[in-house]
């Protein structure tokens, strides 16, 4: 089981505005029991009251990311991946329905954790419940 206790900030890769998506509500629930989110989407738009972002990159420096969660398609999200790690991030989650094994082995060579084809908000409801 997923400790969240070692995390606080969670970049969410294809959050938009529409509340339909599953990247929005599980995005939703996350800021609801306290994680910051930092919406990433091509616009760059605000959600959830968080300025976004076009780009992990385009992230200040200086905000520490525990966690870049992908609600993207597998076969776009590598670059992305390699963005995450070169800007530290430790721990890669790929939403349920995701998996890619060429960001595993990425992942796993930079010293980095993934998760994969795993719900981030239905993992922290059962570690809640336990």
């Amino acid at each position: 089981m997923f400790d969240f206790s070692r995390i606080k900030t969670i970049a969410v890769i294809g959050l938009s505005n529409n509340p339909d998506r599953p990247a929005y509500f599980v995005s939703q629930y996350m800021k609801e029991k306290g994680f910051r989110i930092i919406p990433i989407n091509p616009k760059g738009e605000e959600v959830l009251g968080e300025k976004g972002y076009q780009r992990l990159r385009d992230i200040p420096a200086d905000v520490k990311i525990d966690v870049a969660n992908f609600f993207m398609r597998a076969e776009k999200l590598l670059p992305i991946v390699e963005e995450a790690l070169e800007r530290g991030i430790k721990i890669i989650w790929l939403q349920q329905g995701i998996v890619s094994q060429e960001a595993a082995k990425l992942a796993r060579e930079k010293g980095a954790e993934i998760i994969m084809d795993r719900c981030i908000k239905v993992e922290h409801m059962d570690a809640l419940s336990r």
